[in-house]
């Protein structure tokens, strides 16, 4: 399977049937963006805490795997020199639209995100990379790349999936039963059976990976970043009957030494 086509026609697919996190932001919240009245997350629910930010005034962000028209628009509005990287040309698409409406000027990259040789060394001062990489297989290139293209100083933003989220058996918790069946790391591709596997290709759904802390947190050290910030984040039972007891998702703030 061609992983990166396949998830980005799913992706593709998400915008046209309008899925949570392709719905661009509005005229109203771009304004107040402007007036410096600004919230973006990381992860589902909780905004990310504001001293996690530089002035933006000028500043080199990428939005690393971060289409969709959310977060990449009201950064630019906050006066960011905005560059949004992404796999899904409908994803992209959401921006280019935010943009062309509110006179917002952002650079719009289509590509994998542990593949950033399009940019040169230290491009970037601050990279925002809301919760993506459940996506790719591996996530440690993702790290190392997001390492070399932020300048000295520059933060690393970013929201993940807690690897408790990926081993329940999904069919029992449809039925109200929390049960552990799969070890974590976890893959679609991998740990699924076929069978198990068209629940999500049937419907055209992104396949998806269950990394582990050791590649989430410890694969942000190992490539050089220190951590100085971290919070966990919930989201609705709707999403997963786990979400009534553990919150499922992480962001941590890692800034390049």
């Amino acid at each position: 399977m061609d992983l990166l086509k396949y998830n980005r026609e799913a992706w593709d697919r998400q915008v046209s049937e309008k899925g949570e996190w392709t719905i661009p932001v509005t005229s109203e919240q771009i304004q107040k963006a402007k007036e410096g009245k600004w919230e973006v997350v990381l992860t589902p629910l909780r905004p990310v805490p504001r001293e996690w930010f530089p002035d933006m005034k000028g500043k080199k962000v990428l939005g690393l795997a971060s289409a969709g028209g959310q977060q990449g628009p009201i950064l630019a509005a906050a006066g960011a020199e905005v560059t949004i990287f992404d796999n899904s040309t409908g994803q992209l698409g959401q921006d280019k639209l935010v943009a062309e409406r509110d006179g917002l000027d952002m650079k719009l990259v289509q590509g994998d995100m542990k593949d950033l040789s399009c940019f040169e060394d230290e491009s970037f001062d601050l990279i925002f990379h809301p919760c993506s990489n459940c996506f790719v297989p591996d996530i440690n290139p993702v790290w190392k790349e997001a390492y070399r293209v932020l300048r000295k100083g520059g933060s690393l933003l970013s929201g993940f999936c807690n690897p408790i989220s990926f081993i329940m058996d999904p069919e029992k918790e449809d039925e109200g039963i929390l049960q552990v069946k799969y070890k974590v790391p976890y893959s679609d591709l991998t740990s699924l059976t076929d069978k198990e596997r068209k629940r999500y290709t049937d419907k055209g759904e992104p396949l998806e990976f269950g990394h582990s802390l050791h590649d989430q947190i410890g694969g942000q050290t190992r490539a050089g970043f220190a951590i100085t910030g971290f919070y966990e984040d919930s989201w609705t039972e709707e999403n997963g009957l786990l979400n009534n007891y553990i919150d499922c998702f992480i962001a941590t703030r890692g800034i390049k030494l």
